[in-house]
Order: structure tokens, then C-alpha cells, then sequence
């Protein structure tokens, strides 16, 4: 079982501490680039509605990366500190995934944020009551995974041929984002703090984290069925 950090005095641990801002700093940037791509994306939008939509869902997104950076500030962490060590990640995700049309935008945050989401999820489970319901609190669905799924199994539907082709986009996102996590994993042992433990607060072994991806790839599988896509 995941050990649950409860006590008031979690932070004291300074491995503990770096693990919580690595963690914030990473869903931070996350949510601000969030903001970024949907504002983008509006601009790729067919009609005025969807337009509106997705303008909507990006101050959301913004929202939520002031709350983090709040949170940050309390901690005496200054959030560009924070978020420094996964811009380069981050940023080469989105080079190497530009999409090139509105329906391809639509299934990279679907897809992407998605993984994100679960994974965040998943380390929440083993942090401090306070930090779990902040990350709970920024990954709640601001309406994004029901109008994406709607636009594309409505453009599917219209055009079946276009199935197979987003299916290989969405295999290709998959594959850049564990890329990068990877990378991201490797270089920040604070974040693997979070989910191994320490000496005085145990954490998942080896099967445990095994069965984490093994959700988090059910759960993939289960949304690309849900936006009409074979994986």
C-alpha cells in the first residue's frame, strides 16, 4: 500500500519539501503552457462558438497556475525557480508534437494532458492532505476532455478515413510524452522521493509502481475508445 503523508510537520523533511516543489513546479508549467496551447488553438477553431470555448477553458487553465504559484509563494519557493528544470522537457514535447490542424490540436490535449492528469493523480496519492487536494483541485476538468472528445467523434464520424489517422497521432504523442518523462525522472531524483519514500516514510516498491503505469496505460486505452480511435 502507498503510505500517506499526513503528519503537520512533513515539510520539515527538506528531501520531502524538494519532491513537493519539484511537483508543483512541474504541474505549474504544465498549466501555464495549458493556457498557452488552448489560447493557440482557439485560433485554429471553425466556428465563433468553439472559439469562445476554448477561450474559456484557457483562463481556466491560468487559474489554475496562479493557485500553484500561491501555494509555491507559501512554501517560500519563487514559482520560475520552480518550473526552470522542466521547461526544456516540456518545451521540446510541444516542438517535437506541434499539431498541424484543429483536430490534432484537440486529440494532443486530450491525449496528453490525460496522461499528465493520471500521473499526477497517481503522486498525489502520496503526498500531504494539503498538496493532494491543491493537485485534485488544478486537474479537475474545466469541460476540455467532453468537448474534445464531441468535435473529433463528430469529425470521424464524417469522415471515417480520418480514424486511422489521428489514431497514429495520438500512438506519436504517447510516445514523445514518455520520452520526455523519462528524461524528467532521470535528471529529478526529488520527484522519485514522492514515490519511493524515504527512511521514514516509505513509499511503492517496484511492483507497486508497475501497477501505477499499468492504471495509467488502462486508463489511455480507455479514452482513446472513448474519443473513437483505435490504440
Amino acid at each position: 500500500m502507498v503510505a500517506i503523508v499526513t503528519a503537520s510537520d512533513a515539510f520539515e523533511d527538506p528531501a520531502y519539501r524538494a519532491g513537493v516543489v519539484d511537483l508543483l513546479g512541474l504541474l505549474g508549467l504544465g498549466e501555464l503552457m495549458g493556457f498557452e496551447r488552448m489560447a493557440a488553438d482557439a485560433g485554429l477553431a471553425p466556428t465563433l462558438a468553439d472559439k469562445a470555448a476554448l477561450a474559456g477553458m484557457a483562463v481556466t487553465e491560468f487559474h489554475h497556475f496562479e493557485r500553484i504559484r500561491e501555494r509555491l509563494d507559501q512554501l517560500g519557493a519563487p514559482v520560475d525557480d520552480a518550473m526552470a528544470p522542466f521547461r526544456t522537457p516540456l518545451e521540446q514535447f510541444h516542438a517535437n508534437t506541434a499539431p498541424a490542424n484543429w483536430l490534432e490540436g484537440l486529440v494532443k490535449a486530450y491525449v496528453g494532458d490525460g496522461l499528465a492528469a493520471d500521473f499526477y493523480r497517481e503522486v498525489a496519492e502520496t503526498v500531504d492532505p494539503a498538496t493532494r487536494e491543491l493537485v485534485l483541485e488544478v486537474l479537475a476538468d474545466a469541460g476540455h476532455a467532453d468537448f474534445a472528445v464531441g468535435r473529433v467523434r463528430e469529425a470521424v464520424d464524417a469522415d471515417p478515413r480520418l480514424a486511422g489517422r489521428l489514431a497514429l497521432w495520438a500512438r506519436r504523442l504517447v510516445g514523445e510524452a514518455l520520452a520526455q518523462a523519462q528524461r524528467v525522472a532521470v535528471d529529478r531524483d526529488a520527484l522519485a522521493v514522492l514515490l519511493v519514500g524515504g527512511v521514514d516514510r516509505p513509499g511503492m516498491d517496484l511492483a507497486e509502481i508497475g501497477q501505477l503505469f499499468a492504471r495509467i496505460t488502462k486508463k489511455h486505452s480507455d479514452r482513446m475508445t472513448k474519443l473513437g480511435l483505435s490504440t
